[in-house]
């Protein structure tokens, strides 16, 4: 299964998600470096409020960057540029998050979200994302209540984290 694109999704949809936390989309031409990218190639780049990506960029790339965005405090969001930085409770609620926020975007959901993460790599003690966020987040998904991000049904608040 190849990863879900940007290309495979309805940007205004992801647009209206990412607007409610004041993140801006700006697209990139397809023969362009993304700015701010991390990872470089076709991943997401976040500079300050705003998410650069390409019609190639994963979606989960795109989601990810966002969750950062949103997971940072506010001195550490003023002057993002590229390295998102964070400890690890926050990187692990940036991974929950992500998984939660797939819901909101049509044709993609958290199964699609759990499966392309394990396919690009990333890594869990328990093996996947899926068991992961079942048995083992318990921990970022308090995290992210703590921060006001979510309520306790795993809702987006849309509130960024102070």
């Amino acid at each position: 299964m190849t990863i879900l694109t940007c290309a495979d999704i309805n940007l205004e949809q992801l647009q209206h998600l990412l607007g409610k936390f004041k993140l801006n989309i700006q697209l990139v031409a397809a023969d362009q470096e993304i700015p701010g990218s991390w990872f470089g190639d076709s991943e997401a780049g976040i500079i300050k409020n705003n998410l650069h990506i390409r019609m190639d960029t994963p979606v989960h790339s795109a989601l990810h960057e966002s969750c950062h965005y949103i997971c940072m405090d506010s001195t550490r969001r003023k002057h993002l540029h590229t390295d998102a930085g964070g400890d690890y409770d926050e990187e692990n609620g940036v991974c929950y998050l992500q998984i939660l926020l797939a819901d909101y975007i049509e044709g993609f959901g958290r199964e699609r979200m759990f499966s392309d993460m394990d396919e690009w790599g990333y890594t869990f003690r328990l093996g996947s994302s899926k068991a992961w966020f079942n048995e083992d987040a318990e921990d970022a998904k308090q995290w992210l209540l703590a921060h006001a991000i979510i309520n306790e049904n795993e809702q987006p608040l849309y509130n960024l984290r102070k």
